[in-house]
This record gives structure tokens, C-alpha cells and sequence, in this order.
């Protein structure tokens, strides 16, 4: 996994993003790609969409909502969406993609961040409580989870 990182969406591997899809009984739990990118467009500067690739290829996609002003505390910092291609689950993928992202609100001068998923079988909890995000509640009816970045 050295080839590991993070791309910036373009012209260039936009379609490469939308074919990032997760497996179907994953599909109640998280948004497809080409929604987060419609989101991403008309959020503007408050998204943060990233590739997730390994060398030459698209093995996910993640996105950061970041505005420090938001009134709600909990929409200030925090991973909007998390999807690792159904083929490549499992390998490391989604844990080195929320470590980049909590990297980055650090380096943005956050000092915690917010993950929010949907409650049910096989949806993302256990994996965000591996990370170490805590519950802290519920927002839309999804659970919200925090994490310290100190």
C-alpha cells in the first residue's frame, strides 16, 4: 500500500470516481459517488471530495464537509461520505482514507471531528468505533460519532 493517496477530482478521473461503487447491500448505508459529487458541487468550499488510489487505480472515495462556522457544532469538521469499492474492501482502504482526512482538518486547526452513519446490519458502525469515534448522540436520524484530533 505504499502507492497509497489521496487525488483531487478533475476532468481526468471523474468518471474513474464514478465507477467506485460499493457492494449492494451497502447501498442503504452510503450515498453513490456521483451524488457526493453533485453535493460537493453545490456545497463548494464546505466539501472536501477526494479519489482514493492505489497506483493507477480508483479503489474509493471520501469526503470531508469542513466549515468552521457552522452553528452545529458537530458540521464543522467531519467525514460526509466513505466509500471503498466493493472489490477492495478489506484491504486497509477506508482506514488509510479517514486517516488522511482527520489529517487534514488537523492541519486546518480542527480539534475534533464528526463521522454520522446509518444503525443497521452491515452498515458502517463497527468500523468507526475501530477508528476510535465515540457516539455522541443522533442528527437526522443517523447516529453521530466524534473523534479528538489533539
Amino acid at each position: 500500500m505504499s502507492s497509497l493517496r489521496l487525488e483531487i477530482i478533475t476532468p481526468e478521473n471523474v468518471r474513474a470516481a464514478c465507477r467506485v461503487a460499493v457492494a449492494p447491500e451497502q447501498n442503504a448505508f452510503v450515498a453513490p459517488v456521483p451524488v457526493s459529487l453533485a453535493e460537493a458541487y453545490a456545497y463548494g468550499d464546505r466539501a472536501w471530495p477526494r479519489l482514493v488510489m492505489d497506483g493507477d487505480q480508483a479503489v474509493g472515495f471520501v469526503m470531508a464537509g469542513i466549515d468552521p462556522a457552522a452553528e452545529n457544532e458537530n458540521h464543522r469538521y467531519g467525514i460526509w461520505r466513505l466509500n471503498v469499492d466493493a472489490a477492495h474492501q478489506g484491504k486497509g482502504y477506508g482506514r488509510f482514507a479517514i486517516g488522511e482526512v482527520l489529517a487534514e482538518l488537523r492541519r486546518r486547526g480542527a480539534r475534533r471531528a464528526t463521522v454520522s452513519w446509518i444503525e443497521g446490519d452491515g452498515g458502517p458502525r463497527d468500523f468507526y468505533l475501530k477508528l476510535g469515534f465515540t457516539p455522541i448522540g443522533e442528527d437526522g436520524g443517523e447516529t453521530v460519532g466524534e473523534i479528538a484530533l489533539d
